[in-house]
């Protein structure tokens, strides 16, 4: 029957029926300030897309990354602290508006929700399959997402930058603290050559 579900699944494929042809508009769409495709009001639909786009990533969830209130977005959180990627994300049982308006946004009626520079990755399952399949990583790079490093990371690339590698006071021309001079004056004398990092430029 057109009326009914029948109609809601003719709207959501697009096909004209003999209402819309006519000029008439569903229901949800006739109200001033409501957006034809999902019933919502052009207010909450904004506040949606820029709560989506108020972070590179973002999550939708229930609960906080330290607290998550259910193993789904837990999941999500731990795997997207695997990939190292800073995110941000919002806690969907704080804003009934929120929580239900999003799914008839996005189209996809469960939480948590990833999206990445706007775009719907999915939920739980999907962000999983997509962990293991390198394809997330390959979404990640693909839309300029960077990892960040941690302090092992960073630690292990300063000292593997260099064959000798000097942790300092100061900089080899010059050096902060008379230990630091002795030991530059000593590679400099063996004629060996060095790397150095500065320890008094980074806490």
């Amino acid at each position: 029957h057109e009326s009914g579900e029948l109609k809601d699944v003719f709207r959501d494929r697009d096909i004209k029926t003999s209402s819309s042809i006519n000029g008439k508009q569903p229901e949800s769409g006739s109200g001033k300030g409501v957006t034809a495709s999902t019933g919502l009001s052009s207010s909450l639909t904004s506040r949606l897309d820029s709560l989506i786009n108020s972070s590179p990533v973002m999550l939708f969830m229930k609960g906080k990354p330290e607290e998550p209130k259910c193993g789904f977005s837990r999941k999500v959180v731990e795997i997207l602290k695997q990939e190292k990627v800073e995110f941000e994300s919002f806690d969907i049982l704080t804003d009934d508006e929120v929580r239900k308006g999003l799914k008839v946004h996005s189209n996809w009626s469960s939480y948590p929700q990833l999206y990445i520079k706007g775009e719907l990755i999915g939920g739980s399952d999907i962000v999983l399959e997509m962990q293991k399949s390198g394809e997330l990583g390959r979404v990640l790079a693909e839309k300029g997402i960077t990892r960040q490093e941690s302090l092992d990371d960073s630690l292990k690339k300063l000292v593997n930058s260099s064959p000798v590698m000097l942790f300092m006071k100061g900089n080899p021309e010059a050096p902060r603290c008379g230990f630091s001079s002795k030991v530059v004056n000593a590679l400099k004398e063996e004629g060996v050559t060095f790397g150095s990092f500065d320890i008094l430029s980074d806490e």
